[in-house]
C-alpha cells in the first residue's frame, strides 16, 4: 500500500517540493519515516528509502512526503547541453545582424529615441525609459554619435554604426532560450523536457527576428525571463543562506528591468507576486517555524521584491531625466513648469511680464495632461462638420500657429504709457496672429464631442462678431484679481452660449492633422481640461521678472511623466486604414508583421513565427488540461501509480500550472485593452507557450509506457523525440528566409524562396 499512502499524503498537503534537488536545512528533529516505493521501469527514477527530517523539508520549510527526484548524474552532460543551447541561440540570432544596412520597422522609433540620450535632448514615449536608454548606451559603446535622423523606415545607414544597438538586442534576445532551458531544467528536473523548449525557442524565426533589430521587444523579454528564473531559482534555496538572499535580490532588480522597459512588466511582477504570496501561506502552515521567522520571511520578500525594485525604477527615472536636459521634440507633452527645467526651452532660466495685459502676444496652454497648445491654421472644417470655418485644436508642439492676440471687447487698448492689465472677470477677444482670425464660438455641434459646442476662427483682420468674445475667469479667484502668467489657473467662458472653452484630448482625424480637438463644453464643472494657463507672454511694454521659481521637484515631474505616459498609451488608437490585429490572432500565428521590403527589388523581412512550433504551443494548450485532468483523477481516486508516474503528475499540475498562468497573465489582459494593438504583443506570452509545450511533450513521450511494454516503449518515445526535432528544424528550414531576408520573386511566383509555403491566405509575405 505504499502508492497509496504517497498519494493520500500529497492529496493532504499537495506540497511539491520534494520534485525538486534542494539544499537542506539541518534541524534537531527525530528521523521521519517514509514509505519505500517500488522501484519502477524507468531507468532514471530512485526507491525512495528513509529519509530524515532534514531531507523532508523544502527551502521554506515546507514539509514533504517524497524523497527528492533523481539526480541527473544519468542524463547527457548538463554543461555540454548548455553549451549547446547558448552556441546555437547566440549564432541564430546573430547571423546577418547588419542585414539589412537600412532602418526597419520601429527602428525609426527606438533607434531615434537612442540618438536622444547621446545627444541629450529631451522627448516623450508611451514607455519606461530603460530599454532606449541601454540602446542609446549600446550605441555610444561602440561607436555611433547619434546624428542619424530615422526618419522613416528604408533609411539607408550609409556611413552611421547601428550594428552596436543591433548587436546588443541580438545578445539579450539570444539569452531568452538559454533562460528558458535553465527555467524548464529547475522545474521539470528533465533535460528532455529543457532541450524541447530551447529548440522550440531557438528555431522559431519570430523569436529570431524580433532579436535582431533596435526593438524594446528583446529588452524587455530579457528582464521577464530572467525574473522568472531568478524566482525559480530562489524557490529552491535554503532560506537566509547567501545563495537565497543572491536570488531574491535578482529577482527584485528583474522586475525593476522589466517594468523599467514596458508598464506591461507588471505582468511578470504580478505573476511573482502570486507565487510569493502562496509561498508565505505554505510557510505560515509550517509549525516547525515561529512567528517571529515568518515575520522575517515577510520582511525579507517585501524589501527584495517591493521596495528594491521600486527604489531601482525611481533611480532609473532620475537618471533619465538627468541625461536629457535639453529641449526637444517631448517638451509640448509637459507642462510650463517641468519645461522650466530644460536647457534651451523658452521657459528655461527665462523672464517675461508677470500679470497678463491688454495688447500682450500668450500662448495658452491646457491643463489637462497632453492637452496642448491652443492652436489655429487656414485650413477650414471639412463639409458636414459644424460650420465651413478655420479649425481651432490643441497642438502638442510648439509651434508659431499657437500665438494669440489679447484684446478688450471694444478694442480700445492703450496705445502709450503702461498696458491695462486683465483681471478675473474681464471680456476679451483673442485674435490668431497668423491668420487674423478671433477665436470664436457658436451652437453647431463640435466635431467628435457631439454634446459639446464646436470653436472655430472667424472674422478677417481681428473684425467679427458678438460670438467672439469670452470672459476671463482665474479658478478660486475673485472679481479684480489679476491674471498670473504660469502660476493662474484660468477658463475662458463664451458669454454668447455660456459654455467654457475645453481639451476633449480626442484625436481629430487626417483632415485635422490628427491634432487635440478643441470645444466649448456646456458642463462648467472646473476639470483640467476646461483650465489653461498662459505660457509665452510677450509685451515690450511690461517689465519681466524671472520664471526660475517654477522649477518642479523630482517627485512632480516623476508623477507628471507618468500621468503622461499613460494617457499617451489611451490614446493609442486605431487609426483610419492602419494595419492592427486582435488577440484572438496571436496563439494561431494568423498574421505576422512586415519589417522591410513590399516588392521583389527591396530585402524583404517579415516577422512571422515558425507555424510548427506556434501551432504545436496551441496544440498543447489543448492538451495540457487534458492530461492534468487525467492525473488530477488518478491522484484523487488513489489508483496504483509508480513513483515515476507521481511525480510526473505533480509536475504537470504545478510547474506546468506556474507556466500556464505565466501565459494567461502576459496574454488574457490585451483583450481589455483599447489601445491599438500588434502581433508583436504576444512574444511574451510565446515563451511562456513554450516553455509549458516543453514539460508537456516530456511528460506525454514518458507516457507510452502506459501502453507499451519496454523497449518498445523506449523505441516510441525516442521516435516521438525524433519526430518532434525534425519537424521543428524542417520548418526552421523552409521559413528562415522570412527572419534573414528574401530579395527575388515574390511568395507567389515561380522561383521564390517562399513558394508554395503561404500556408495561411493572412500571410503577407
Amino acid at each position: 500500500m505504499a502508492k497509496e499512502e504517497c498519494i493520500t499524503q500529497w492529496n493532504k498537503t499537495g506540497d511539491t517540493s520534494t520534485l525538486r534537488n534542494r539544499k537542506k536545512f539541518p534541524t534537531s528533529e527525530k528521523t521521519l519515516q517514509t514509505p519505500s516505493l517500488p522501484l519502477s521501469e524507468d531507468k532514471n527514477s530512485q526507491t525512495a528509502g528513509h529519509l530524515s527530517e532534514d531531507d523532508s523539508k523544502s527551502s521554506n520549510g515546507t514539509s514533504t512526503q517524497f524523497s527528492a527526484r533523481g539526480h541527473l548524474s544519468k542524463d547527457p552532460p548538463s554543461k555540454v547541453l548548455l553549451m549547446l543551447v547558448m552556441g546555437l541561440s547566440f549564432s541564430t540570432r546573430l547571423y546577418k545582424i547588419t542585414e539589412p544596412s537600412h532602418v526597419c520597422w520601429d527602428e525609426t522609433h527606438f533607434g531615434k529615441m537612442g540618438s536622444y540620450y547621446i545627444n541629450r535632448t529631451f522627448f516623450f514615449d508611451v514607455h519606461p525609459p530603460l530599454g532606449k536608454m541601454l540602446i542609446g548606451l549600446a550605441g555610444y559603446m561602440t561607436g555611433y554619435d547619434g546624428t542619424f535622423p530615422f526618419v522613416k523606415p528604408g533609411d539607408k545607414y550609409e556611413h552611421h554604426n547601428y550594428w552596436g544597438m543591433r548587436g546588443f538586442c541580438a545578445m539579450l534576445g539570444s539569452c531568452l532560450p538559454i533562460f528558458a532551458y535553465l527555467i524548464v531544467l529547475e522545474l521539470s528536473q528533465s533535460h528532455t523536457a529543457a532541450l524541447i523548449t530551447a529548440t522550440l525557442l531557438i528555431f522559431d524565426t519570430g523569436s529570431i527576428t524580433i532579436s535582431q533589430y533596435i526593438l524594446l521587444d528583446p529588452i524587455l523579454m530579457f528582464f521577464i525571463m530572467a525574473a522568472v528564473l531568478s524566482m525559480v531559482k530562489f524557490n529552491q534555496q535554503r532560506h537566509f543562506t547567501s545563495s537565497w538572499w543572491l536570488w531574491l535580490v535578482l529577482t527584485g532588480v528583474n522586475l525593476a528591468g522589466a517594468m523599467g522597459v514596458k508598464f506591461v512588466g507588471l505582468f511578470v511582477v504580478l505573476l511573482v507576486g502570486l507565487n510569493t504570496v502562496w509561498d508565505l501561506w505554505r510557510l505560515l502552515g509550517d509549525l516547525s517555524l515561529s512567528l517571529v521567522e515568518i515575520a522575517k520571511h515577510f520582511l525579507a520578500r517585501v524589501v527584495g521584491l517591493i521596495l528594491l525594485p521600486l527604489f531601482l525604477y525611481v533611480t532609473i527615472f532620475a537618471i533619465h531625466f538627468v541625461v536629457l536636459n535639453k529641449s526637444g521634440p517631448g517638451d509640448g507633452f509637459f507642462s510650463s513648469a517641468f519645461q522650466s527645467r530644460l536647457i534651451g526651452n523658452n521657459l528655461h532660466n527665462a523672464s517675461m511680464p508677470e500679470y497678463l495685459a491688454y495688447g500682450s502676444t500668450i500662448t495658452v496652454k491646457n491643463l489637462r495632461i497632453a492637452g496642448g497648445y491652443l492652436h489655429s491654421h487656414w485650413h477650414l472644417y471639412p463639409e458636414g462638420v459644424g460650420a465651413r470655418q478655420q479649425q481651432v485644436t490643441a497642438y502638442l508642439h510648439k509651434d508659431y500657429n499657437n500665438l494669440w492676440l489679447v484684446h478688450r471687447q471694444d478694442d480700445n487698448e492703450s496705445q502709450s504709457g503702461t498696458p491695462d492689465l486683465v483681471r478675473h472677470g474681464d471680456i476679451i477677444r483673442l485674435e490668431h496672429k497668423e491668420t487674423t482670425r478671433n477665436l470664436h464660438g457658436h451652437l453647431h455641434e463640435a466635431p467628435l464631442t457631439k454634446k459639446h459646442f464646436q470653436v472655430t476662427g472667424y472674422g478677417t483682420n481681428g473684425t467679427g462678431d458678438k460670438n467672439d468674445l469670452w470672459q476671463v475667469e482665474v479658478c478660486g479667484g475673485r472679481k479684480g484679481d489679476l491674471v498670473k502668467v504660469l502660476r493662474s489657473k484660468v477658463r475662458f467662458l463664451h458669454r454668447a452660449t455660456g459654455c467654457v472653452l475645453y481639451s476633449s484630448g480626442k484625436t481629430l482625424p487626417k483632415w485635422g492633422w490628427e491634432q487635440v480637438e478643441v470645444t466649448c463644453s456646456p458642463y462648467l464643472k472646473e476639470t483640467p481640461s476646461s483650465q489653461w494657463n498662459i505660457e509665452d507672454h510677450i509685451n515690450a511694454k511690461l517689465p519681466n521678472i524671472s520664471l526660475s521659481v517654477l522649477k518642479p521637484h523630482f517627485m512632480e515631474i516623476l508623477l507628471e511623466s507618468h500621468i503622461v505616459m499613460i494617457r499617451g498609451n489611451s490614446g493609442l488608437k486605431p487609426k483610419d486604414n492602419e494595419m492592427n490585429s486582435k488577440p484572438w490572432h496571436w496563439p494561431i500565428n494568423y498574421q505576422g508583421l512586415r519589417f522591410s521590403g513590399v516588392n521583389d527589388t527591396e530585402y524583404r523581412v517579415y516577422l512571422l513565427g515558425n507555424p510548427v512550433v506556434w501551432w504545436m504551443n496551441m496544440a498543447t494548450l489543448g492538451l495540457y488540461p487534458i492530461m492534468v485532468a487525467v492525473a488530477s483523477i488518478a491522484l484523487q481516486r488513489g489508483f496504483s501509480l509508480s513513483q515515476k508516474r507521481i511525480e510526473h503528475s505533480l509536475v504537470l499540475l504545478r510547474e506546468g500550472g506556474l507556466l500556464l498562468l505565466g501565459w494567461l497573465l502576459h496574454y488574457a489582459p490585451f483583450f481589455i485593452m483599447g489601445r491599438i494593438l500588434y502581433y508583436h504583443h504576444y512574444f511574451p506570452a510565446m515563451l511562456f507557450s513554450s516553455m509549458l509545450t516543453g514539460i508537456t511533450f516530456d511528460i506525454l513521450l514518458k507516457s507510452t509506457d502506459l501502453f507499451l511494454r519496454p523497449p518498445y516503449c523506449d523505441w516510441l518515445q525516442r521516435l516521438g523525440q525524433m519526430v518532434l526535432l525534425f519537424s521543428v528544424l524542417y520548418s526552421f528550414y523552409l521559413f528562415h528566409p522570412l527572419s534573414y531576408g528574401m530579395k527575388g520573386p515574390l511568395a507567389h511566383e515561380p522561383g521564390s524562396a517562399m513558394a508554395g509555403l503561404k500556408w495561411m491566405d493572412s500571410w503577407e509575405f
